[in-house]
């Protein structure tokens, strides 16, 4: 039988009736709606986001509502029950702002206006309030680091002489060299190539250079300006004033350059590599700065009723890099990449949750749980091969095992949804889907034209319903534009239609995983207990009151513990119901 130490905990200390008697001026002064209904947070009185479930609505391949091959606004609007039915507590909206869609609307043109691609402001407005209505949270992407190229500020500096007001919103440098023909330093861009791009100045002669980390039409703003923290202060509150409940911060950990802009030397080819970045004591990832923009962000959130939140898209080193991000007064919550980039085998899994929440507790903030989204490739695919690269590498997909993929991803989501504090899914991987291949000349991803990779296979719109694309992606009609993404055809078998009515589906799997993860006071936020005496290549774990999750990592079956029940399995179980077989996950409870 399996044994457990004395619980770890991972607790924030209780609501005040200071902290409520602020809270309750707040709804006073502005009158926002907030979603009704037993969700997330409510169990312990804590925040919401504490322990939220969260989808992610990658909006241009969730649902096309106009027929144009493109999801918008209305098409989310009109998949809200599936959502609410799913079980989720928020979604999360990747960008919708007006944009050239160089880089899939992540260069921002102007972000108080919605995209025409996507709607109108009203239709934004609207959405928000169906969410409500539901019980639905909306977090909304923010991009901080960089603008398009076609943002009024950058169109100005273009416009404006060298060493101009207007040049120093962005990091527009003289070019090394005898005639500055060379860029200021050696840094990289992470779709490629060098991250500087030389413009021609107003009488035709080649002018400065300016900074892009990303693709060229992305242009790096200078946070040593004071008018950017400015506005984008302005900006959270421009959308704070629409009713979202929170953002996820693009490139949180990006936005911070050190003004020498000093050589990498050595470490420049390193970052042309997929995968996460080398962020120790980096000249422009991961740097102390980055906490004074975050303390005024959050101070902005907090005078905002209803628990608005933000979440980090932070690659750094290690958990404890990353709880700096969520020390006292600074973010609520960041993405914990080193789970989702973690190999599927029992001790690198352990050894990264227990640094994870190791790292959280000394903050007293959730941990945040994800295995995809849109930069990585999907983890059904992963977990099938491993030659398949976390991001966006699409090679060695031919090799996959997607039987495998299906077996360890349904796993994970039993993994994902027991442990302490939140978790994002990403739309799709509730149909088991897989990386698609796409043609290369389909790919649309800015990064394929300077690296070769592309992440757009795992950006393929959404099969919902028949037998032949586009799978009720856009209405139906003669006239209907081919989605922006090919599907591949074997996605009939994964439709959302089709798994609604297999009990034993992906879809299944989640939905009563959801359902129970609402219901059950041990899952959520909170502690977990370590089994003492787990056999090898099994993890598993216990949460109180009375739930245990065991997954198995082995090479054979591995007998259940007496004494406990059978809650939900990912797969058939062994002997007779006994056992449970490899790369299987299974929810128990104790049994009085």
């Amino acid at each position: 039988m399996l044994r457990h130490p004395p619980a770890f905990h991972s607790r924030r200390p209780p609501e005040t009736i200071e902290e409520r008697a602020l809270t309750d001026l707040e709804q006073q002064l502005h009158g926002l709606s907030t979603p009704s209904g037993d969700r997330a947070g409510d169990r312990a009185g804590g925040p919401w986001w504490r322990e939220a479930v969260v989808y992610q609505v990658y909006i241009r391949s969730f649902a096309d509502g106009n027929g144009d091959g493109i999801g918008d606004i209305a098409g989310l609007r009109s998949r809200l029950t599936y959502l609410q039915e799913l079980g989720v507590d928020a979604i999360w909206i990747n960008p919708w702002y007006r944009s050239p869609m160089v880089d899939a609307g992540y260069d921002v043109e102007d972000y108080r206006e919605i995209d025409p691609l996507f709607g109108s402001m009203a239709d934004a407005e609207a959405l928000i309030a169906d969410c409500h209505a539901l019980g639905i949270r909306v977090i909304v992407d923010l991009v901080p680091n960089h603008t398009s190229s076609r943002h009024a500020w950058f169109q100005a500096a273009l416009a404006a002489a060298p060493g101009s007001p207007e040049r120093a919103r962005y990091w527009f440098r003289p070019g090394r060299g005898a005639e500055g023909e060379l860029p200021p330093n050696d840094w990289r861009s992470r779709f490629g190539g060098s991250a500087w791009t030389r413009v021609t100045e107003a009488d035709g002669s080649p002018g400065e250079w300016y900074l892009h980390l990303f693709a060229p039409e992305q242009p790096d703003l200078n946070w040593d300006h004071p008018e950017i923290a400015q506005e984008f202060l302005s900006i959270l509150r421009f959308w704070l004033d629409r009713g979202v409940d929170g953002f996820r911060i693009d490139v949180a950990h990006g936005l911070v350059k050190d003004p020498a802009l000093p050589d990498l030397g050595e470490r420049a080819v390193r970052e042309d590599e997929p995968g996460p970045p080398d962020t120790t004591d980096h000249p422009y990832w991961d740097r102390d700065e980055l906490s004074d923009i975050y303390r005024e962000w959050r101070r902005v959130a907090d005078s905002y009723a209803g628990d608005r939140m933000f979440v980090a898209e932070a690659w750094v080193s290690d958990p404890h890099r990353l709880a700096r991000y969520l020390d006292g007064d600074v973010l609520h919550t960041a993405f914990n990449f080193h789970f989702l980039d973690c190999a599927w085998a029992a001790p690198a899994l352990r050894a990264t949750i227990d640094e994870t929440l190791a790292a959280h507790v000394r903050v007293h903030a959730p941990s945040t749980w994800v295995l995809s989204n849109h930069d990585v490739t999907r983890h059904r695919s992963r977990y099938g091969s491993r030659l398949a690269g976390a991001l966006g590498d699409s090679g060695g997909l031919s090799e996959v095992d997607l039987a495998l993929g299906e077996r360890r991803a349904r796993a994970a989501a039993l993994l994902l949804l027991a442990l302490p504090g939140s978790a994002y899914v990403y739309q799709g991987e509730e149909l088991g889907l897989w990386e698609a291949p796409i043609p290369e000349q389909a790919i649309q991803d800015p990064e394929f034209a300077r690296t070769g990779r592309t992440r757009d296979g795992c950006r393929v719109p959404m099969p919902w319903s028949g037998e032949v694309a586009p799978f009720g992606f856009s209405p139906a009609g003669s006239d209907v534009a081919a989605p922006w993404l090919p599907q591949p055809a074997e996605w009939a078998s994964v439709s959302a239609e089709r798994e609604a009515a297999d009990a034993d589906s992906m879809l299944a799997l989640y939905r009563r995983a959801l359902a129970l993860r609402r219901s059950l006071r041990a899952l959520g936020d909170g502690e977990l207990s370590w089994a003492l005496e787990a056999p090898e290549g099994v993890l598993a774990f216990t949460r109180e009151p009375g739930f245990q999750l065991i997954v198995n990592l082995s090479e054979a079956p591995v007998p259940l513990p007496a004494g406990w029940r059978v809650l939900l399995a990912s797969c058939e179980l062994a002997d007779g119901g006994t056992a449970l077989p490899v790369d299987g996950a299974v929810w128990l409870e104790r049994e009085l």
